[in-house]
């Protein structure tokens, strides 16, 4: 909880003076089109990620499987399309590195870790009906 604490706090500071230190190198306008530009791009990735993992998702239950690859991907995707349409250059950076699938393989162990830990907690439950 205080890691979540002292990132809702020393990020936002840091992207504050990223955008000034931006805006004196390369001009307000710049990137004021830098952040329109990271937005969009993000906004189209995001929606053909989606779509190619909803895709796999529908295959592996046709077939019988759970989707869990599907499922995380699909949860780094929305992670990286909320990230990117916060303005400023760490959260797009962020963002980026969770929407390419070459750069989200290499993230999604981690999440697994981290709901495998949570799940062992106690702290997130499934839900049968």
């Amino acid at each position: 909880m205080r890691v979540l604490l002292a990132l809702i706090i020393i990020v936002p500071a840091m992207e504050i003076g990223l955008l000034i230190f931006s805006g004196k190198m390369i001009g307000a306008p710049s990137t004021i089109l830098l952040i329109i530009l990271t937005g969009v791009l993000g906004a189209w990735l995001a929606k053909k990620q989606g779509l190619e993992t909803l895709r796999k998702a529908q295959e592996q239950m046709s077939y019988g499987q759970m989707p869990g690859y599907a499922i995380v991907d699909g949860i780094c995707i929305l992670a990286g399309a909320i990230f990117l349409l916060t303005p400023g250059f760490i959260t797009d950076l962020t963002g980026l590195l969770l929407l390419i699938p070459q750069t989200r393989s290499f993230i999604k162990p981690f999440i697994g870790k981290l709901f495998q830990r949570m799940i062992n907690k106690g702290q997130f439950t499934f839900i049968r009906r």
